[in-house]
């Protein structure tokens, strides 16, 4: 069983349980992340209702060290996303597969 999903794969599932056609198969999958990513940069969190919620936090500038070599050096600030996961959503997660 593969693990990662991919791009086509999504479109590929809309193709064939929803009938629309690749192309627009593949527009709606665009549309749907751009959203969702335009969403986040503009106003910090995203809550899907049943799924989850997106957030940003920012993260100070640090040293750190390369274990290897011991190698101190200078970790940036960046804006790092959180995920938590809705309670339908771990509950989803943990049914037992006899239910």
């Amino acid at each position: 069983m593969r693990i990662n999903l991919t791009k086509k794969d999504l479109v590929n599932i809309i193709y064939m349980q929803i009938g629309f056609s690749k192309q627009i198969s593949e527009n709606l999958i665009d549309e749907f992340f751009s959203s969702i990513v335009l969403n986040l940069k503009n106003e910090k969190k995203l809550k899907i209702s049943k799924f989850g919620t997106f957030s940003i936090r920012n993260k100070k500038e640090r040293i750190g060290r390369n274990p290897k070599t011991k190698e101190k050096k200078i970790i940036s600030k960046r804006n790092v996303v959180l995920f938590k996961p809705s309670k339908d959503f771990k509950e989803f997660i943990n049914l037992k597969e006899n239910e």
